[in-house]
């Protein structure tokens, strides 16, 4: 099966915070990269479409809670 690649937004005041828990974590086989833009960045997961669905739908609520 092919990969997919979801992308989740997340604002300047968290994306330090996710970027350092992304790194300290084993995300394989997942890969992810960040693009950064002036408000926040996004960051693209990809890999087998359900486990990079739900690394992004994650993402979408630990923004919302931090």
């Amino acid at each position: 099966m092919p990969d997919a690649t979801y992308v989740a937004f997340v604002p300047t005041k968290s994306r330090d915070a996710l970027r350092r828990i992304l790194q300290t974590e084993d995300t394989s086989p997942l890969t992810w990269r960040e693009r950064k833009s002036l408000f926040g960045s996004e960051f693209y997961f990809s890999g087998p479409p359900d486990l990079a669905r739900k690394a992004q739908a994650y993402v979408a609520e630990w923004v919302l809670s931090h």
